[in-house]
């Protein structure tokens, strides 16, 4: 295992010969795995990054979790993700990374992406199994913008955006249509504003009823909510994203178990220890045997 630190690229950096002054990248699969052959390892992007399969196999892991790749599949990745892949024969599709700065200009609300289910941040969520009948329509959205990147026309951006934000629109009305109920707008806000805070807050407010006094709501009801609406207590999100945390930070075999376990506002090693392998089943340092 590498003792640097998991890498970061900016949007610049996998620009593909395009000016680095934009932001936003749209190609098809093979090219961009030709230039950039080292993006298997794991790394993180500061960008949104999803990648749409039409064909191939292998796998995918996102945070930790792996996930086989089918056709018909698209991933969506929220900055700060760790991730990499393991592709098998020859793989089919199409990748954009776009930067929050590229809807900032043309939308009210900077946060606007965020209101889509696969941006939460969540592995499992962000993965989206099209149906057949939508693998058509996005094919040719991502065409449609890998025209508009090669083209000249005036309005480009502007006609990129809007390709974007429609796929996404398709995109979450596909992945809906088996879902049983229908929640209201505001119970997604209420969710929405809760997982920030605790990405904001988890290496120092532990606790649900520090959230449901952020939220101005009560610790019960946050309880309940959260139930609800993903089947977990407030607790156990919480739990998890510190869990993620520790697991993102094991990849650097320079941190000592210790520095980690210091760093999560943990008191001593030895609660950390018990802490991570009553959760994740191994100890902090067989996990990162493990993933070496």
């Amino acid at each position: 295992m590498s003792k640097a630190l998991i890498p970061t690229y900016d949007i610049c950096s996998l620009a593909m010969g395009k000016p680095a002054s934009e932001d936003i990248l749209v190609a098809r699969f093979p090219e961009y795995l030709g230039i950039h052959q080292d993006l298997h390892f794991p790394h993180r992007h500061s960008f949104y990054h999803l990648a749409f399969f039409t064909g191939g196999s292998g796998s995918h892991t996102i945070d930790f979790e792996r996930f086989p790749v089918k056709a018909g599949q698209l991933y969506f990745m929220v900055p700060g993700q760790v991730h990499s892949w393991f592709f098998t024969g020859k793989t089919e599709g199409y990748i954009m990374n776009v930067s929050a700065a590229f809807f900032n200009a043309f939308l009210q609300d900077g946060a606007y992406v965020e209101r889509f289910p696969f941006f939460s941040g969540v592995s499992a969520e962000g993965v989206v199994q099209l149906p057949k009948t939508a693998i058509p329509g996005i094919t040719n959205l991502f065409e449609s913008m890998l025209r508009e990147m090669s083209g000249l026309e005036v309005y480009n951006q502007d006609m990129l955006r809007l390709l974007t934000l429609e796929m996404f629109i398709q995109v979450a009305r596909a992945s809906r249509q088996d879902q049983a109920r229908q929640e209201p707008p505001h119970n997604y806000v209420l969710l929405r504003n809760f997982r920030k805070l605790v990405d904001q807050h988890y290496m120092q407010l532990r606790l649900p009823k520090d959230y449901a006094a952020l939220l101005y709501v009560t610790p019960n009801y946050l309880n309940a909510f959260c139930r609800h609406m993903l089947g977990k207590s407030a607790g156990e999100i919480i739990r998890d994203r510190v869990l993620l945390e520790a697991k993102r930070l094991l990849i650097n075999a320079d941190m000592s178990i210790s520095s980690i376990a210091w760093q999560l506002s943990f008191a001593d090693n030895s609660y950390f220890t018990k802490f991570f392998k009553k959760y994740v089943g191994v100890t902090p340092e067989e996990f990162r045997k493990n993933i070496s």
